[in-house]
């Protein structure tokens, strides 16, 4: 058995939550091992968000030129897949390469490991023949795999993931969308707006069914508008495939295409990391962490296998309380600073990482001694990017129902606003407020439209630091702008 080698803190997993943790506590002068299977970076840089929005920018391109016909003259358009694949490949994946992150984090003084990394016992950590002893704790960060359901059949068929959708270099003719959620109607509308037949199969009575519902109808009825045939309320029981075609039989009905789309969910494999070794239960869905990302003394967690989220805004956030958290366990395994609170070494090789008067720094950021921060989800963004944007924060009307607050809604059509009117076509969307109206403030919002995403930011704030709704009706919203409609919904709350 090889004889453990002796670090400071081992990161499994260089998703963008593990590589945020580990190139920051690396930069702090700590010997950081990360250890990753498939590419630095996770999913988001190579076939989530970077490459997902370059499709959806193209595809939005197209619809917009569509629409000059209405508005300033006469366009032809002709869509053209080969630059969108090429921009993929050549400027967000370089060809699904991540010597580049690698680099980025070696030249941050990590140390790097290719493999699957296990736990084996308290701060241990094997990857093959290597194993690894951390002097102050573990950092797990192996994010989430998709969920392919158990459909009779589909297992022995040529499915696509998210992972083929984004590395296509020529479009089928027709597509099969298993899933109506933010990445399957994300997808199914680029794939229409570039000539693809796509049909979408959802289970649930309605598409991005965990939104509003006022959101749901909305993208179901742009997708429409593009061509796309959705399907709810139907389980597919069977898939088939015949050599050049998918048939996916459900609930009396049958819908064929060329290629199966299936993004019908994602799921931590807790199974592979040695959860048992330290007495953690692996046989759940996510791993659950308290508000400041323990798993269990010397474990922490990050990113999308804690569950509260597959954002690569609430990994980015997670890790920055995990770097602050195991900074201060450092100082506080190292007794702190002196007595004169003068500088005093804590811990890493290279010895940089200093305590003076108690406190800590890595990155360029500092974290006194008491001040590290909790986690709080209250006001979780979320946006889908379809066409119009949809995005939210915090509770929908129905979770704040049933959680007993004393719900008021306030809600107004981007359509009737000054700056829909002008917009014109392509100028869909709402604002909605749900209100506490025993303590005056937003618990929750959905903002969709045009800029769904960016109106979003204010209604963040509002939810996060819980700005009393007679502020908010006093403030001044610029004229004329998209956002101004929060100030029309803020009247007609009731």
């Amino acid at each position: 058995m090889a004889e453990p080698e002796l670090v400071d803190v081992v990161v499994v997993g260089l998703g963008v939550g593990g590589e945020e943790v580990a190139g920051r506590l690396a930069e702090a002068g700590l010997t950081v091992v990360g250890v990753e299977r498939d590419l630095v970076g996770g999913e988001c840089p190579y076939w989530g968000c970077v490459p997902s929005k370059m499709m959806i920018r193209a595809a939005n391109a197209l619809a917009e030129a569509h629409r000059v016909n209405e508005l300033a003259g006469s366009a032809q358009v002709r869509p053209d897949w080969a630059p969108v694949a090429k921009r993929i490949r050549e400027e967000a994946t370089d060809t699904w390469d991540d010597t580049a992150a690698v680099d980025r984090f070696t030249g941050k003084g990590g140390r790097f490991v290719r493999g699957s990394g296990r736990l084996d016992g308290p701060n241990r950590v094997r990857v093959g023949d290597q194993v690894f002893q951390a002097r102050y704790g573990v950092v797990l960060g192996t994010g989430t795999r998709p969920s392919v359901p158990p459909i009779d059949g589909l297992a022995d068929t040529p499915y696509w993931i998210n992972h083929q959708a984004i590395e296509v270099e020529e479009l089928p003719a027709s597509l099969l969308v298993l899933g109506g959620g933010a990445i399957g109607l994300e997808l199914a509308q680029v794939f229409a707006r570039f000539g693809v037949r796509v049909t979408v199969v959802e289970a649930a009575d309605r598409v991005l069914a965990v939104e509003e519902p006022e959101a749901s109808a909305l993208a179901a009825e742009a997708l429409r508008a593009d061509g796309v045939e959705i399907h709810t309320g139907v389980k597919a029981g069977r898939v088939s495939h015949d050599g050049s075609a998918f048939t996916v039989h459900g609930d009396g009905a049958e819908f064929t295409g060329e290629k199966l789309l299936v993004v019908t969910g994602r799921k931590a494999h807790l199974e592979e990391l040695g959860l048992d070794t330290v007495g953690v239960d692996a046989g759940q869905r996510y791993l659950p962490v308290d508000d400041r990302m323990h798993v269990t003394d010397g474990i922490w967690a990050v990113g999308d296998l804690t569950g509260e989220g597959a954002f690569t805004h609430i990994a980015m956030y997670q890790a920055g309380i995990v770097v602050a958290d195991l900074l201060d366990h450092m100082r506080r395994t190292k007794g702190g600073p002196d007595a004169s609170g003068t500088a005093s070494v804590v811990g890493g090789a290279a010895g940089v990482v200093s305590a003076v008067g108690g406190a800590m720094s890595a990155g360029g950021s500092t974290v006194a001694p008491g001040s590290v921060p909790v986690a709080d989800y209250r006001a979780l963004p979320r946006v889908t990017f379809t066409d119009p944007e949809v995005g939210a924060v915090g509770l929908t009307e129905q979770q704040a129902r049933d959680r007993g607050v004393n719900v008021q809604i306030g809600y107004t059509d981007l359509t009737s606003s000054t700056r829909g009117w002008i917009h014109k076509t392509g100028n869909a969307g709402f604002i909605k407020l749900v209100a506490d109206a025993d303590q005056g403030v937003l618990v929750g919002a959905t903002s969709a439209g045009p800029t769904g995403g960016e109106v979003l930011s204010a209604l963040v704030v509002a939810v996060h630091a819980a700005v009393p709704i007679s502020q908010l009706r006093h403030m001044i919203y610029a004229y004329p702008t998209f956002h101004r409609a929060i100030e029309d919904a803020l009247r007609n709350l009731k």
